[in-house]
């Protein structure tokens, strides 16, 4: 005959509960020995620490295989791509000439991004360099650091310096400038030792004819040799990259008009339907005006 199981009481259930913690007859805690625990403590502190020492060790093998100042692995740079300023979001440089609140953003951001680029810290910082040929400072088995950069001065860029500019930028007047900058490669020899520009066209038909003209600073939108290689950030310190400006003269009003500008050097593809930046990029201007 089965017996149905007593049911225990709240203080029953209480002092089991206190002798599993700790039991003065056997001197165990929580079921366990002092001795038990101290085995199992033991184990799990070799245990813990020879994970711990496998993965230090790990990470510092691998740490001697990579440089401070040049990346392993860069084989998804091969190919420069290009960007604009001001950075907007979407590529999209949008000017209200009546409203100053809608185009003084892109004036604040250029002024920032323009700073390094003053005469006077080109001057202080920078080389004056030879044109026409790369600017190479091997190691020759001497670390050759930091290395000097050559300089790009701000007066360079004419219309579109913004200094002493009452139309700031051109945006004022709805004639804004919009620079292009290839984005560092490190080691990379942009132009083969040839000379090589900035182009810029209507991405269609109708964008070329509301496009209307432009300038372009340097000349011909005309990118110098001697501002690569490239050698990192931490090598090149006080590098910075050369610019093209275009100043839309004439763009329709109150039309989006799509733009592409692309990089022409005998090294650099721009065809790659994969990469949409590689040595070009693509944005659109609007300018309206009531």
């Amino acid at each position: 005959m089965v017996t149905q199981k007593e049911k225990k009481s709240c203080g029953q259930v209480v002092e089991e509960w206190k002798e599993f913690v700790w039991n003065p007859r056997t001197h165990q805690f929580m079921g366990r020995t002092g001795t038990s625990w101290a085995f199992i403590l033991l184990f799990y502190f070799v245990f813990y620490g020879f994970l711990t020492a496998m993965f230090t060790l790990t990470m510092w093998v691998m740490l001697q295989t990579v440089s401070d100042h040049t990346p392993k692995y860069q084989d998804r740079l091969a190919t420069p791509g290009l960007m604009i300023r001001p950075k907007t979001e979407n590529l999209d440089v949008v000017v209200n000439v009546s409203d100053a609140e809608s185009w003084g953003q892109h004036v604040q951001k250029l002024n920032k991004f323009l700073e390094p680029y003053n005469d006077s810290v080109q001057a202080q910082k920078n080389d004056v360099c030879r044109p026409g040929r790369y600017y190479e400072q091997p190691d020759n088995g001497v670390l050759n650091y930091p290395k000097r950069a050559c300089q790009f001065n701000r007066t360079q860029l004419g219309d579109c310096s913004g200094i002493g500019d009452p139309t700031h930028y051109g945006y004022s007047t709805g004639q804004p400038c919009v620079f292009i900058k290839m984005n560092r490669v490190i080691n990379f020899y942009a132009g083969a030792n040839q000379s090589m520009n900035v182009t810029c066209v209507g991405k269609r038909e109708e964008d070329a004819e509301n496009l209307g003209s432009f300038v372009m600073f340097p000349a011909n939108g005309n990118i110098d040799l001697m501002y690569f290689p490239y050698y990192g950030k931490k090598f090149h310190v006080n590098y910075t990259q050369p610019l093209v400006a275009v100043k839309f003269l004439n763009v329709t009003p109150n039309v989006e008009v799509n733009v592409e500008c692309r990089i022409n050097a005998v090294n650099i593809a721009t065809d790659d339907e994969r990469d949409k930046f590689a040595g070009r990029v693509a944005f659109k201007l609007r300018i309206n005006k009531t």
